[in-house]
């Protein structure tokens, strides 16, 4: 197998695994078989739905503004703004006037998100 089948761009909105998290929330899956990256756009004003699952998962707010809800907590996050949430936690995103664009890191990868679809998949 080519190496230059492991190179994706972040701008490049054919690659990955399209899923539609909620209305107005969209992903791009990229899975691997200890990490899961994905690529997650959100309308302005969006938000999606308050979950929960055992992997661990990190985010780095690439673009817009947002609030992070985690643990009951709401925590405006800007461009740059990066955190962690440990697995079993309840979450989600509410984004800012002008939408936003977050990478998520999962580990282990999802399971539910090998494949396209809709939702958060299974808690």
């Amino acid at each position: 197998m080519s190496q230059a089948e492991h190179f994706h761009n972040l701008a490049d909105v054919t690659q990955g695994i399209a899923r539609e998290l909620a209305p107005g929330v969209t992903t791009r899956i990229f899975p691997g078989e200890q990490a899961m990256l994905s690529v997650v756009t959100i309308a302005p004003n969006g938000e999606g739905t308050l979950h929960s699952h055992p992997e661990e998962q990190w985010g780095v707010l690439l673009q817009g503004s947002a609030v992070r809800i985690q643990g009951g907590e709401e925590i405006h996050v800007t461009k740059g703004d990066f955190w962690r949430t440990p697995g079993g936690i309840e979450h989600t995103m509410r984004a800012g006037p002008e939408g936003c664009q977050v990478l998520d890191i999962f580990s282990p990868p999802r399971e539910a998100y090998r494949v396209a679809g809709k939702g958060f998949g299974a808690a």
